[in-house]
């Protein structure tokens, strides 16, 4: 289940590290509950599928693409230092990056402001690269003011193994099933490099009508730069400032595409857990989506279905003539790691060593009556299936019904399936 970013219980600054940077190894702590949603789409190679279950979320079906810029609430004073941002450009997994000059915060910031049209900034934070340290992405945020209110505008840069899982979902629009939004366009550029322009919003629920403008692109060489761009000056707990964030679709695309920023990714040291990734197949995922189907009771009929399955997630939509109702479901091998932490009290042991939860409460994302109920398992062997279902067809809007179409013994029955195996 995709996390819930704005009601996260983790700081602002570790949340958006976490969301929007899965690579840079920090790990958060979360209370039981929100570790009964642990591990959707997060999970494509093992240390994911391990911050999935400890954090309680996945990340990803497009995190980064709808506001995973890099955004810190305080810190990172930048050493206000007269230089230009390393580097020009060149193949990322090449020897050349070790030797690229160091990019300090104050160049970052600098960068962003000089790339910005002509106005005024302040609040400016940021983080360059520390080749000594953790491999954790540059960023830089300043509050920009053209005249016509204040609005904050971030830039955060990273390294994706190119064709791989992270470089496909960075460019892909989101789901609207999880983030709602007005607008998705995702267009090439000359040198092949994809960038995808997202009209949304900070709060999914629209309780504060928060704009989040974003721009994610990646170039053939696994260059990845997010923009984000907010219509107040801080995103969130910051009055609405303007009607519209200040940049336009085609002003964030070339933000987003600007040389300079190359540069930047390629004086971050390579890790080679991630640039070795392989590229993986497209609709890898339909056999889990095919499985769910399967084990849905009679009587349901199927209305919509995840567009583009991750090879772990997938969802169904529901309805049985009594409203919809989202039903999604993850399988996770090798889960034996975090049994502890997702099955405690209250939890029960079958005959064969299987442990199962159940789970009843409130929609991760607050939508007006919405519940969530969900039933976890775990075999012996760390393999892992929890499903969940909702009483509406998305997990934005208000209940459609008084419960999930499907029964906790339903569920549980199609979580305990021997066909997950296959």
């Amino acid at each position: 289940m995709p996390i819930d970013r704005q009601n996260s219980e983790e700081p602002d600054f570790e949340r958006r590290l976490s969301d929007a940077l899965r690579d840079t190894g920090g790990a958060f702590d979360t209370d039981r509950g929100g570790l009964a949603a642990a591990g959707t789409a997060r999970g494509r190679r093992l240390r994911l599928r391990r911050r999935a279950a400890v954090l309680g979320g996945v990340a990803g079906v497009a995190l980064v693409g709808v506001g995973g810029a890099l955004v810190v609430a305080d810190g990172g004073s930048a050493d206000r230092s007269p230089a230009s941002v390393a580097g020009s450009p060149k193949p990322t997994g090449s020897s050349s990056s070790a030797a690229t000059a160091p990019v300090t915060a104050d160049q970052m910031i600098r960068t962003l402001e000089k790339l910005l049209p002509k106005g005024g900034f302040s609040n400016a934070v940021g983080r360059g690269v520390d080749k000594k340290g953790p491999l954790v992405a540059p960023y830089a945020q300043v509050v920009y003011d053209d005249g016509h209110g204040a609005a904050a505008i971030s830039v955060a840069v990273n390294r994706v193994a190119p064709g791989g899982y992270d470089a496909r979902q960075a460019v892909r629009c989101p789901d609207k099933v999880y983030t709602p939004y007005d607008s998705c366009v995702t267009s090439h550029l000359p040198d092949a490099s994809v960038v995808t322009v997202v009209k949304g919003y900070e709060y999914p629920d629209r309780r504060v009508d928060t704009k989040l403008w974003t721009a994610n692109l990646v170039t053939p060489d696994g260059h990845h730069v997010s923009v984000s761009e907010w219509n107040a000056a801080a995103e969130k707990d910051a009055p609405i400032s303007r009607k519209q964030p200040p940049l336009s679709a085609a002003q964030l695309k070339s933000l987003a595409a600007a040389k300079a920023w190359r540069g930047v990714v390629d004086a971050i040291p390579e890790d080679p857990r991630q640039t070795q990734e392989p590229p993986l197949a497209q609709g890898d995922g339909k056999a889990v989506r095919g499985t769910l189907a399967s084990l849905i009771p009679k009587g349901l009929k199927v209305v919509a279905h995840a567009a583009d399955d991750d090879e772990q997630f997938t969802y169904l939509v529901l309805d049985d003539g009594k409203g919809r109702s989202l039903v999604q479901v993850n399988v996770q091998p090798d889960m034996s790691d975090v049994r502890e932490q997702l099955f405690g009290a209250g939890s029960e042991t079958l005959p064969d060593g299987t442990q199962v939860a159940e789970r009843k409460g409130p929609g991760e994302k607050g939508g007006d009556g919405v519940v969530m109920w969900t039933a976890d398992t775990m075999r012996t062997d760390g393999f892992r299936v929890v499903i969940s279902a909702f009483n509406s067809g998305s997990q934005q809007t208000a209940a459609t019904r008084s419960a999930p179409a499907l029964t906790m013994k339903q569920l549980r029955a199609i979580a305990l399936s021997p066909r997950w195996r296959s």
